[in-house]
């Protein structure tokens, strides 16, 4: 049976409270994460649109997603967050520190040096730094890539539950993602972030955080981030 009819029969029985979706099927397929291969299906399409290259299998750097617990997954409690960085003209030189939190997509940018360790945790102090004791909290669980910049996070945080995507599978970080697809509207590739400054990266977060969403039935991330923090 076909990933497609394997995910429409469950969803149409209804045996399961959570159901993946199809693309997701097929992304754990080419992960190796399933006993089965492409080859062994039938009808291989519209989920496979280009040849991937052959890629050397990387490690998981410490506690792997797999491991991350439902209430995360489903959102179901504040504090669980995804980071990324953003490049900008060069690979070199100033990159972008993105953070979200799960449940209310309310997202953080920070501009570091350089996409390195030291500069990841340099970024991550600065935005820990500004919620002094509700900290630990607030951040309760952080989920990255495994990019050596994000191989130190447990030790930065050493009261943050750390968890490492599989690799080559950003689909596991979709909100962060999605925000970095919102943040390219004003810093397309390309960009260099040497040149752009503090205040207009503040100007682009206060946006993204400010603007109302259907899935909050038109609140804002902020709006919801504000009331979680109230209840801390």
């Amino acid at each position: 049976m076909a990933p497609d009819a394997i995910c429409g029969k469950a969803k149409k029985e209804g045996q399961f409270s959570t159901i993946v979706s199809t693309k997701t099927l097929y992304n754990y397929i080419d992960l190796g994460l399933l006993p089965i291969k492409n080859i062994d299906l039938p009808l291989r399409v519209s989920y496979r649109k280009k040849a991937r290259k052959c890629r050397t299998r990387r490690r998981v750097l410490g506690e792997s997603i797999s491991n991350r617990p439902s209430v995360i997954n489903e959102r179901k409690e504040f504090g669980h967050w995804e980071i990324d960085t953003v490049i900008g003209k060069q690979t070199k030189g100033c990159v972008l520190l993105t953070l979200d939190e799960r449940l209310t997509r309310q997202r953080f940018i920070v501009k570091i040096p350089s996409k390195s360790a030291e500069a990841v945790e340099l970024g991550i102090k600065r935005i820990w730094n500004q919620f002094g004791a509700k900290s630990s909290k607030i951040f309760r669980s952080i989920t990255s890539d495994n990019g050596s910049e994000f191989s130190s996070l447990a030790k930065v945080l050493p009261d943050t539950t750390v968890y490492y995507a599989h690799p080559y599978a950003s689909f596991e970080r979709g909100t962060n993602e999605r925000q970095n697809g919102l943040l390219r509207r004003f810093f397309p590739k390309g960009t260099s972030f040497e040149k752009v400054s503090e205040e207009a990266i503040h100007t682009v977060e206060h946006w993204i955080n400010h603007l109302p969403r259907r899935m909050f039935n038109y609140a804002s991330s902020n709006d919801l981030f504000s009331y979680y923090l109230a209840q801390l």
